[in-house]
């Protein structure tokens, strides 16, 4: 077991990798998932409508599941908030480009509008529900690592994906669109089991992976940290 304090310098191979790729995922979750509603027609049920989104948000949660057991909830929290802040930067900006006057010979606006012109009762629901979930999330896989003293990761990744998704699905879908006119009210709860469960069964799916990518990279890194004595505070990028 490491102690949180035991290196709190030490420069890691592949942390910045894994972090990119955790705010990669999370933009276009955000970017560009929410723009399409797809449809898949699965045998024995029917077809069966989502948001687009439902495609990257497991992978997030798989990318914070992987720095937490390997890193620790203290790395997984700046990270957190990298994705918190690059998420704020990218809205700000679509924002603005959306709202710039369009070419007279530029005839896309309408469809720029519609993929990139989210409301900001949206926006804010999403982070709202990015930033609660992840570190729900980080914080039960973290809790549960050391109760089990490192044993069934499965448990830890598939139990903390249920907490931190539902809280996600619990306040993203409110917060969006309760009394907004967008979808009806009683919609929602539908909406919302339909996109929680399949988060979730992404999650499980994805467990193998997990497992060897997790396997990897403690090899790799030569780390495998226990949050001991962990300030668990989300306000912080203190390591």
């Amino acid at each position: 077991m490491s102690h949180p304090d035991s290196h709190p310098r030490r420069q890691f191979k592949y942390y910045e990798f894994v972090m990119a790729a955790f705010v990669t995922v999370y933009l276009c979750s955000n970017l560009i998932g929410p723009a399409k509603a797809a449809q898949l027609n699965l045998p024995g049920w029917g077809p069966v409508t989502f948001g687009a989104g439902v495609l990257f948000f497991p992978v997030s949660y798989i990318f914070g599941d992987v720095l937490t057991e390997v890193y620790g909830y203290a790395r997984a929290r700046r990270v957190i908030w990298a994705g918190f802040g690059a998420m704020i930067f990218a809205s700000v900006m679509a924002a603005v480009v959306v709202a710039l006057p369009p070419a007279p010979t530029w005839t896309n606006q309408p469809a720029y509008e519609i993929a990139f012109g989210s409301t900001w009762r949206i926006v804010l629901a999403s982070l709202t529900a990015f930033f609660c979930g992840e570190f729900v999330n980080s914080y039960i896989l973290a809790k549960m690592k050391i109760r089990s003293e490192g044993r069934h990761l499965w448990q830890r990744t598939i139990g903390s994906t249920i907490f931190g998704e539902g809280v996600d699905s619990l306040l993203f879908y409110p917060l969006a669109f309760w009394n907004s006119g967008l979808i009806p009210n009683e919609l929602l709860p539908t909406i919302m089991l339909t996109q929680f469960v399949t988060k979730v069964g992404v999650e499980v799916l994805f467990t193998p992976v997990t497992y060897k990518v997790v396997a990897a990279l403690k090899h790799a890194e030569r780390e495998d940290h226990y949050d001991l004595h962990t300030n668990f505070t989300p306000f912080s990028v203190k390591v």
